[in-house]
């Protein structure tokens, strides 16, 4: 029997993540504090010899606006939503002309730190954070932003994206497939609970319990059997645990949500299950010091459940060649 797997995998947007609803002016702050942050989580990875997927948006590629602009698509994405094609706010000149001037929208020297970080994996969250269950997008339109995502990263890094995270966690099994012909061999899933499978109101407020108690199976998971192969082509690997920043407004159940963390990948170690954790890096953005001293508590965790269990920690690619 093989031993248990930890997999992180890290959904790197900065403020493509949310352009139609986050005021840039209004969160520099923030995004300054998640650029800081990166490498200092990287240096926590190498301590602790954590193999990561960074799922990175493909704007975020591009070594200035001329280079992005070349890389775009002819096809872009046709949402009912105009507001979620972020290709607006290249048009109308709201970014900088490169990550010296505009950090919030560049990141090369950030994704050479990730390329050049023993272990890591540099994986696509699309090229423009497109949005695979929106009405009026086509299926055309996401095969040729794949196509860019893949150009622009071996043009400046020389790396074939591999691995997918659907933005917003908008899984759509056609666009595996239309993913899977463009080099991906690894998508993310969402959890096999029923509160991710449901599109109920209250669905957030059930997630969020979770975090807390128990109210659905585990979410761990083996991977013989949940982490499912389409046609011996590409996996569909299962999300477990969003990794939910600390809050200020909630110091008093800041234990209660690390431990349960903590009790569920104990469990995935003991019985030779998968742990699948993720979350953005923009998460830090607050309380930096707060959630990296959080996030290092996981990964001495994980190093004892490591010389105790025999767990081992697995890139999304990782769990596709092995």
């Amino acid at each position: 029997m093989e031993n248990g797997k930890f997999i992180i995998s890290l959904d790197f947007e900065l403020h493509w993540g949310a352009a139609e609803k986050w005021d840039l002016n209004k969160k520099k702050d923030y995004f300054d504090q998640t650029r800081k942050g990166i490498p200092l989580t990287l240096e926590l990875f190498e301590k602790y010899n954590i193999h990561a997927t960074w799922a990175t948006v493909g704007f975020l590629f591009a070594k200035n606006k001329e280079q992005l602009i070349a890389f775009c698509p002819n096809l872009k994405p046709t949402y009912l939503n105009s507001s979620l094609s972020y290709y607006n706010i290249i048009e109308n000149n709201s970014i900088g002309i490169d990550e010296i001037d505009d950090p919030y929208h560049y990141a090369y020297s950030l994704i050479q730190k990730i390329v050049e970080t023993p272990g890591q994996e540099l994986a696509t969250h699309t090229f423009s954070h497109y949005y695979c269950n929106e009405k009026g997008q086509m299926e055309q339109q996401f095969d040729q932003d794949l196509k860019s995502a893949q150009m622009l990263s071996k043009e400046n890094f020389n790396v074939e994206l591999k691995s997918l995270v659907f933005p917003r966690n908008q899984f759509n099994q056609t666009y595996a497939g239309i993913a899977y012909k463009n080099g991906i061999q690894v998508v993310r899933s969402n959890p096999d609970v029923w509160f991710w499978k449901n599109n109920f109101k209250f669905a957030f407020l059930a997630r969020a319990i979770d975090t807390l108690f128990p109210i659905s199976k585990t979410l761990t998971f083996e991977k013989s059997e949940s982490i499912k192969s389409i046609k011996d082509t590409y996996l569909l690997l299962p999300a477990s645990r969003f990794l939910r920043p600390y809050g200020e407004n909630e110091k008093m159940i800041q234990k209660l949500k690390l431990r349960r963390i903590l009790k569920e990948m104990t469990f995935a170690a003991k019985n030779s299950r998968c742990y699948h954790l993720w979350w953005h890096p923009h998460n830090f953005g607050y309380f930096l010091n707060e959630n990296l001293e959080n996030l290092e508590t996981i990964l001495k965790h994980y190093d004892m459940l490591k010389n105790q269990y025999g767990f081992s920690s697995k890139s999304m690619i990782e769990m596709y060649q092995n």
